[in-house]
């Protein structure tokens, strides 16, 4: 499971990449990388009778259509990120996502909150982002575009976080509607791909027609470039996220948070090399500090539960 996570991940962020160079259809890219999931192994694995099909009712359908569009954003504002900056800063930017969902915590009710010490990490993380985005003899140098999606996918997955988890723990309770840990992610799938068809009408409906043109007339195999590589960040996005899910579904939190951060360390490094993307002393100063800071916010952030657990039992 760890195996392909890791490297499901690794290889969507390159493939994805590289389809990005190639055409300027952002949303476009990320809405077939999602339409990938769904006709080559959501829809066909229910078919053959692979995995057992979900059965959902029209109110489970409602109940999930908010968190799909969470989702959407979520995956969405990484690709716009990526799009317009490196990967490896949209990494950075990303470690930041405990930031964001801190503070929905406190704003969303039930209202939670976290231990001193991890309100703490998060200033360790937002100091780490500052860093990286300090150049050498230049002073601060931010993409505010690649910068501002990265931002906007972490709240996208914050608010994901915060109201899904009370839906789908209550659908995968009840074993009648088939909802594992796979089909939940599929059907999150699905309603991503529902709801990333908006942005696509309205921002590239009508210039991917020309934006098609002008990227294949670039080079004969051009065309066949940004069809694979659309393809394959697609599978890799999909397999990824679902071994990704099971995994963390069977293990401790500790343990998730762990992988979760040498997971990024690995993305940053190995894309780095293979696209070329050069890393600033402070870059690397400060991703390792934003990431360290993301895991030490996690393992603190763990603390509180045992202790209200043990307050319960007295």
């Amino acid at each position: 499971y760890v195996v392909a996570w890791y490297v499901g991940n690794t290889y969507y962020n390159i493939y994805n990449k590289k389809a990005l160079n190639l055409i300027h259809a952002h949303w476009t890219i990320a809405f077939s990388q999602l339409v990938v999931g769904v006709f080559l192994v959501n829809i066909p694995s229910w078919i053959l009778g692979i995995r057992k099909a979900p059965k959902l009712t029209g109110k489970d359908w409602l109940d999930l259509l908010p968190i799909g569009l969470f989702a959407a954003g979520a995956h969405g504002g990484s690709v716009l990120a990526m799009g317009g900056g490196s990967v490896t800063f949209a990494q950075i930017v990303k470690a930041c996502e405990p930031v964001f969902a801190a503070l929905i915590a406190l704003a969303v009710p039930p209202i939670e909150t976290k231990p001193a010490l991890a309100y703490l990490m998060l200033l360790v993380i937002v100091g780490g982002v500052g860093l990286a985005c300090v150049k050498e003899g230049k002073g601060v140098e931010i993409n505010m575009f690649a910068f501002g999606w990265a931002s906007f996918a972490n709240l996208m997955a914050a608010l994901k976080g915060k109201l899904g988890k009370d839906i789908t723990h209550q659908l995968k309770a009840d074993k009648s509607k088939n909802m594992d840990t796979a089909n939940v992610y599929a059907i999150m799938n699905i309603l991503s791909a529902v709801w990333t068809i908006f942005p696509v009408l309205y921002e590239e409906a009508g210039t991917i027609k020309k934006e098609w043109e002008h990227a294949t007339s670039k080079s004969p195999t051009a065309a066949n470039e940004i069809i694979f590589n659309t393809l394959a960040s697609g599978l890799a996005y999909y397999l990824y996220n679902e071994f990704a899910f099971a995994f963390t579904a069977k293990v401790g939190p500790v343990t998730s948070s762990v992988l979760n951060t040498l997971k990024r360390v690995i993305i940053i490094v190995v894309t780095s090399v293979v696209l070329g993307e050069v890393m600033e002393k402070n870059a690397m100063y400060g991703s390792a500090v934003a990431i360290c800071g993301t895991l030490a916010y996690s393992l603190v952030e763990m603390q509180k539960k045992p202790d209200a657990s043990k307050a319960k039992a007295h």
